[in-house]
């Protein structure tokens, strides 16, 4: 359930495990934070980290293409280096 509270933010209703609330509750008194705050930076970083992840292959993505049309350039001129170069007797 969602519902809107401040401008610009939303509250979300979840359910976890009784477990891991007491992990959150452990792990976020340890840092000062409250467990709201704790789960939000959580979530910030994870969403930085997918981001990241995405860009890494469509960067990987974009060098292979780029490789490949390298490739195909010097396959095309790989003859044309040796045009003008003047000829030699042995």
């Amino acid at each position: 359930m969602v519902s809107t509270t401040q401008r610009g933010k939303v509250r979300i209703n979840i359910q976890l495990p009784a477990e891991i609330k007491d992990k959150l509750s452990n792990v976020s008194s340890q840092q000062g934070k409250k467990v709201s705050t704790f789960i939000r930076e959580s979530i910030e970083e994870k969403l930085i980290q997918i981001d990241r992840q995405a860009f890494e292959v469509q960067m990987k993505a974009a060098y292979q293409d780029l490789a490949q049309e390298n490739l195909q350039i010097s396959e095309d001129f790989k003859f044309s280096d040796a045009e003008n170069l003047p000829e030699t007797t042995s």
